[in-house]
């Protein structure tokens, strides 16, 4: 199936647009956004589409629900479908997360409403979380009550965030905490007045848009991956990635702008609309 742009996808449980160079993802699954195979392999090929559409320069992910961001897997597929299956969702969805953490564009979660599970999961696998001041809605990781383990990468990306001791108690009680002390502890980066998360969430998509797209991505590669490694290997990324930089088109127009005390235009440069300049 030849890969369609971003916002050409005709997708059954998620809507997408662009719009100014911010792709919009938006899960659709009533009753409360649960997700199965067929919403993740839909997921997955979303996150593909932002990976090579060189019009997504940020992508922002949020829900089309108003009461729920996502209640995670399916709960009655669990107990309809046979195991081997809810294995074949549950790898399905690691690799997709691993696919947008390392994808060079960044991608921002709109968290207006319940995010439990494996969407609290889907919301860590973004760079950003931008979320709700609403006591009303929770957040956590309460598969221990179903004799199961966060398994779409929260035993994983959790204490990659927050504190160690922290994250463990989360998963082993099941604790749901109120957006508020989300962002207490971490787990989510901005908390905004409900009406206005979407609005500051597009705010900062479109300052990352005005960018250089290529050093934007570089960086996010360069933390992401880098932090995975010993610190000798990951100096050795950050150079690579570096050298990719030095001498690009993007490099020559910034460096020009600054000296001739005007504003880059990078989107211009990287999309072919304008020359970069001289050397």
């Amino acid at each position: 199936m030849p890969l369609k742009p971003f916002d050409e996808l005709d997708l059954e449980y998620f809507t997408t647009n662009t719009e100014d160079h911010v792709g919009v993802l938006r899960l659709d699954r009533p009753p409360a956004n649960a997700h199965n195979i067929d919403v993740l392999l839909e997921l997955q090929r979303a996150v593909e589409a932002v990976r090579f559409d060189d019009e997504v320069r940020c992508a922002v992910f949020g829900s089309e629900n108003e009461r729920f961001f996502s209640t995670g897997f399916d709960i009655q597929e669990l107990q309809d479908e046979p195991a081997h299956q809810i294995g074949y969702a549950s790898q399905t969805s690691k690799e997709i997360i691993m696919k947008m953490r390392t994808t060079d564009t960044i991608f921002i979660a709109m968290i207006n409403g319940h995010c439990m599970g494996g969407g609290l999961e889907l919301a860590l696998a973004c760079d950003f979380r931008f979320v709700g001041d609403d006591d009303d809605y929770n957040l956590g990781m309460p598969e221990i009550n179903l004799g199961l383990i966060a398994g779409e990468a929260g035993t994983q990306l959790l204490p990659r965030y927050i504190n160690r001791s922290d994250a463990l108690k989360m998963l082993i009680t099941g604790e749901t905490i109120t957006p508020a002390e989300a962002l207490e502890r971490d787990v989510v980066d901005e908390l905004h007045p409900p009406d206005e998360v979407e609005d500051k969430a597009f705010e900062f998509a479109e300052m990352i848009v005005q960018k250089p797209n290529l050093a934007v991505g570089n960086n996010k590669l360069a933390v992401n991956e880098g932090l995975e490694m010993p610190l000798s290997d990951a100096l050795a990324h950050e150079r690579e990635l570096q050298n990719n930089l030095l001498g690009s088109d993007v490099a020559k127009e910034g460096t020009d702008a600054f000296l001739n005390d005007r504003d880059p235009d990078f989107i211009g440069v990287e999309l072919g609309d304008e020359e970069p300049a001289d050397e």
